[in-house]
């Protein structure tokens, strides 16, 4: 199975978790009475939108590039990303107003082992879909499921509040059905708005990077300057590198600065070579290399990336200054 088979069955299977998992948590929630369990039913449904964006965006993102996208679709899958962070953003508005209004007007729950069970469930399904598609999304280095698995990442974490929440209730209604323990389903409820709204603040900020055409992870770049800095002496030069990321999608150009007297053909080898050593560390990686002769007239763009010690830097110059020498 190659990495588009994947991603799209990893999309699917959380679509098809997600239906699920909103199924039960909203029978559960209208059955009990949970504000808790309901606002993860409203948590899941986001969870299931964002699944079936991510599923549409990995497979538009896979098209090959055309007259109107020459760069590709990779940033559809960092749209993707965006909007998923903005629908957690508004499931976690909606939980606080919906726990304020039950802190307001508690109401008594019933048959809490119902939602016990759900809750329980679901923080085993979110889980192992999350974790299968951190590892596809890492794999593929695909933003689109990554924020998806965020998104089911956090319902771990929210389902597992809420189920702490209704086991406290549950364990007072057995021990002391005497004590009032309504406020602990819309307190776990808010608990859970707070941890969506990092997620959230945590996939936009990551979203809008490749958005705003961020350069690629810090080791990446530095990878990248100690791999070119490698061709001297054959190389004199290394200016002009501009790198951005779109989806998992990266994009590389830079000016490479040779002897004067090096024929088209050495320097196209140079650029071929230079692009398949990056295209197999980078994942693909679409290097476009502009060459330039060593002329000795040492441009500021060029002195600011020249490894040419002084002493050579000045010998060249004088021997483009002499009359007859090449």
């Amino acid at each position: 199975m190659d990495n588009q088979q994947q991603k799209t069955s990893v999309a699917l299977l959380s679509i098809v978790s997600n239906s699920l998992l909103v199924t039960l948590k909203l029978i559960t929630g209208f059955f009990t009475g949970s504000i808790s369990v309901l606002s993860e039913a409203a948590h899941s449904s986001m969870d299931l939108i964002a699944s079936v964006i991510a599923f549409f965006a990995v497979r538009i993102s896979a098209q090959r590039p055309d007259a109107e996208h020459p760069f590709g679709h990779g940033k559809v899958e960092d749209i993707s990303a965006l909007a998923e962070a903005l629908l957690i953003l508004i499931a976690a508005v909606w939980i606080v107003v919906e726990a304020i209004n039950k802190l307001l007007h508690p109401q008594a729950l019933e048959t809490i082992d119902w939602g016990l069970a759900v809750m329980l469930f679901s923080v085993l399904a979110n889980l192992i879909v999350s974790k299968l598609l951190f590892i596809v999304g890492k794999k593929t280095d695909s933003p689109a499921l990554i924020a998806d698995a965020w998104h089911l990442r956090t319902d771990v974490w929210t389902s597992a509040g809420v189920l702490a929440g209704l086991s406290i209730i549950w364990t007072g209604q057995k021990l002391w059905p005497e004590l009032n323990l309504t406020w602990v389903d819309p307190l776990a409820a808010m608990l859970v708005a707070l941890l969506i709204l990092r997620a959230s603040l945590k996939l936009t900020m990551d979203a809008t990077k490749d958005l705003i055409d961020t350069s690629p992870p810090v080791h990446e770049v530095l990878w990248l300057s100690r791999y070119l800095e490698s061709w001297y002496p054959t190389v004199r030069s290394i200016h002009r590198v501009r790198t951005r990321k779109a989806g998992a999608s990266r994009f590389i150009d830079l000016h490479v600065v040779v002897d004067r007297a090096m024929t088209v053909s050495e320097s196209h080898a140079i650029t071929e070579k230079m692009t398949a050593a990056v295209r197999e560390k980078l994942g693909g990686a679409d290097l476009t290399v502009h060459i330039e002769p060593c002329d000795g007239l040492c441009k500021k763009s060029c002195i600011s990336g020249c490894m040419l010690s002084q002493d050579e830097r000045k010998q060249i110059q004088a021997t483009a200054a002499t009359p007859g020498r090449k």
